[in-house]
């Protein structure tokens, strides 16, 4: 059966977020080890720029020896507490809530439209890093 339902391509189109760099907040961790490679899935929601302010972005960050300096960056960055870093512990309730400035970019893998995590910042950095900003010193 088919169904007519008004605003669903436009729905679709305003929670895309394009390459970029934005100040997000951290709205949900979960650890995923029932893959060859154990990752996290994290969603974070995007606080600036404000024209995409409200919109979830989502991607996984790996655990596997070889991977473990990007997540180690983002918990550096985004402000995780050092000593229970230092334990080799992550407590994803500790993670929640937590901002920092993220580089995203959109790639095609497989036919499927995924968002990659490229860099972490911060938020402190986020006047001297936004795309406003960027824009101005470049003029």
């Amino acid at each position: 059966m088919k169904r007519q339902i008004a605003g669903l391509q436009a729905a679709s189109d305003a929670a895309h977020v394009p390459d970029g760099i934005f100040l997000v907040r951290v709205q949900r961790i979960r650890f995923q080890r029932n893959a060859p490679k154990p990752y996290y899935i994290v969603s974070f929601i995007v606080m600036e720029p404000q024209r995409f302010a409200g919109n979830v972005v989502s991607s996984r960050l790996y655990c596997s020896s070889k991977a473990l300096w990007k997540l180690n960056w983002f918990l550096r960055d985004f402000g995780y507490d050092m000593e229970s870093m230092e334990r080799d512990e992550l407590d994803e309730r500790q993670v929640l809530g937590l901002e920092g400035v993220v580089k995203i970019s959109n790639v095609v893998y497989d036919g499927m439209r995924l968002i990659r995590f490229d860099g972490f910042a911060p938020s402190s950095r986020w006047e001297e890093l936004s795309p406003a900003n960027l824009d101005q010193q470049a003029s």
